[in-house]
């Protein structure tokens, strides 16, 4: 009698939804990321053509 149930397949197909399993606290919007890399190319620039004058 067990083997004459049917088995369906599942709602969702075995997919999953990551945007409903939560939001981090730390988001960081595109364009300070930005700024900081900017920031950090121009004080290369700075030590590479200035940095023996600063450092000794």
């Amino acid at each position: 009698m067990a083997d004459d149930k049917v088995s369906l397949p599942s709602g969702m197909g075995g997919l999953i939804r990551y945007s409903e399993e939560g939001q981090s606290k730390n988001e960081i919007k595109p364009g300070v990321v930005i700024l900081f890399i900017v920031l950090i190319l121009v004080f290369e620039l700075i030590l590479h053509n200035y940095g023996k004058g600063l450092l000794g």
